[in-house]
């Protein structure tokens, strides 16, 4: 499969390539990031409670890539009653707290931030490792991360060990969530480089729905320690990543980026990769030529912070991340297991069996959104799921102000009715800023600046992540059921943005779509004219909105 684009210069060029067994080996070793990620977001799914006059349950509708660790151990009655005692005696002895705070607690609150910070912090030096060292190097570093933080986590005795744990998954997650959106951007044909990258989506879900399964096995292992399990049980998928990093091929961008083969060696794996017989010429000659452009450019940071062919880039390296945290994925899935412990809903097996459908929901858009992305275009999901998800939080909004007071909770049926418009509301967020919050900022960005772009783009993620973790509990209380409009505000805001701000990418080889800037209305403004290797001046002229 080939695909032909107009590059800078005027001239077409035609990128060759195929899915071959090797590719998707590779990619599938890599996704084991993801496949960690969502199965420590599943672990932040289960909930139970056990009192009178109230049913027990359990939920989990975590599935995407906000990140969202190890809530459940702070929500599961054992974990709360050994590490929280205060959060546990208010939860389940004093009736007059309203529904809407029952858990604003920001010890609770700073406990899940601490993972998120850790990350923060790594992600400076991770992008220089992915930069300097290589996508694998990363990932590798990120599973043993991982590796080391489920052991602490599952052999915790005392609250500094669960946040040693803490801040060692999010060290993995630093390196992690750096290296395998590119790794797998980069390995990826042109063609279908939207497919691939949602795949890190997908394997997050599927890491969600395995770690909903074990959660519902584990939480009724007596004595009170299944969340051991839960959380010691996160080093299965760690050790593949780990494992699998050792025999991982680099990517041919990464390998010029290093210098550590000559170019004839990386036209090999670049034929191997792409397949047999298919011509890698060109698409090699703009790996080399992106290279080229490194020489002399100084800091990658440097570069993409102060040079203005960069600033587009750099906005949607922040904007993006940036509108994901506040889509109101985080109210409805982040603590997912408190809002609807607060709306009051009961009967253990039909909650479970609706988690499970919410889970398989966002599995399933996900999947669709990797068939849709490279046929339909990034933009075409972005608003289609923004309006959805728009349209959801508001009826979500509306009906829990309507029904739900400070005390008591509401009816089966208004329930059933909240499931459903919180499946939907996953549904287009599983197709839309779920997957694609990731896939885009790991493709707009130079050769030259794309690890310090994935960088700023985690670093924004997490320390937006930080904040919503850390103000949601105290939102959920002030505002009620305000805090469901506030975020559909917000999605009306992004939904605007992504239409006049955001080109297409699709099908554009991943060195080539610095023309869509270019191209675009505004960012041709921004940006100006391309400047060539000589000093001397040309116009762009690739892409289109």
């Amino acid at each position: 499969m080939a695909i032909g684009v107009a590059t800078a210069e005027g001239q077409e060029r035609h990128y060759g390539g195929r899915i071959t067994p090797f590719v998707v080996l590779s990619c599938m070793t890599a996704g084991m990031g993801g496949v960690i990620f969502g199965y420590d977001i599943g672990i932040a799914g289960l909930i139970h409670f056990e009192r009178p006059n109230f049913y027990r349950f359990v939920l989990a509708v975590k599935i995407h890539g906000i990140m969202v660790i190890d809530v459940s151990m702070a929500c599961t009655q054992p974990f709360l009653r050994k590490f929280f005692p205060d959060v546990y005696r208010r939860m389940i002895g004093d009736t007059r707290v309203s529904n809407y705070c029952k858990f604003d607690s920001q010890l609770l609150t700073a406990f899940t931030s601490s993972l998120y910070v850790a990350g923060l912090l790594t992600t400076i030096l991770a992008a220089r490792v992915t930069s300097g060292h290589g996508r694998r190097v990363s990932m590798f570093l990120g599973g043993a991360a991982f590796l080391a933080g489920a052991a602490v986590g599952g052999a915790s005795a005392n609250i500094y060990m669960v946040i040693l744990g803490r801040v060692l998954l999010g060290v993995g997650l630093g390196f992690a969530n750096q290296a395998v959106p590119l790794y797998l951007s980069e390995m990826a044909p042109a063609s279908l480089r939207g497919a691939f990258s949602n795949g890190f989506q997908l394997s997050i879900g599927i890491g969600a729905l395995v770690a909903n399964l074990i959660n519902f096995g584990t939480e009724k292992i007596a004595g009170g320690w299944g969340w051991r399990v839960s959380l010691g049980l996160a080093g299965v998928p760690a050790a593949l990543l780990t494992l699998g990093a050792v025999f991982l091929p680099e990517t041919p961008n990464s390998l010029i980026q290093q210098g550590k083969k000559d170019r004839r060696e990386v036209s090999q794996l670049l034929q191997k990769i792409r397949g047999a017989g298919v011509d890698v010429g060109d698409e090699l000659d703009d790996i080399v030529s992106a290279n080229a452009a490194i020489a002399g450019g100084g800091d990658g940071f440097r570069r993409l912070l102060l040079e203005r062919r960069y600033r587009p880039q750099l906005v949607m390296a922040v904007m993006i991340p940036f509108f994901q945290q506040v889509t109101g994925i985080n109210a409805i899935a982040f603590y997912a297991p408190v809002l609807l412990r607060t709306i009051g809903m009961g009967e253990s097996a039909s909650l479970l069996s609706s988690a499970m459908v919410t889970g398989i929901v966002g599995v399933g858009s996900t999947f669709a959104s990797m068939l849709a992305v490279d046929r339909f275009g990034r933009r075409t999901l972005f608003l289609a799921g923004g309006l959805q998800m728009l349209a959801s939080q508001v009826l979500i909004g509306a009906i829990v102000a309507a029904e739900l007071g400070d005390t008591g909770g509401v009816s089966k049926a208004t329930a059933g009715v909240l499931i459903l418009l919180i499946a939907v509301y996953v549904a287009g967020f599983g197709w839309s800023w779920g997957p694609l919050g990731w896939l885009v900022p790991s493709e707009i960005f130079p050769l030259e600046v794309r690890a310090a772009g994935q960088g700023v783009t985690v670093a924004v993620s997490f320390a937006f992540t930080v904040f919503i973790a850390q103000a949601f509990l105290s939102m959920l209380c002030h505002m009620r059921a305000g805090i469901f409009f506030f975020f559909a505000g917000w999605l009306a805001v992004m939904t605007a943005f992504v239409y006049l701000l955001l080109p297409e990418t699709k099908g554009v080889p991943i060195e080539q779509v610095a023309g869509v800037w270019r191209a675009h209305w505004f960012w041709r403004k921004v940006v100006g004219a391309e400047h060539d290797d000589d000093g001397g001046e040309r116009e762009g002229g690739a892409g289109k909105l």
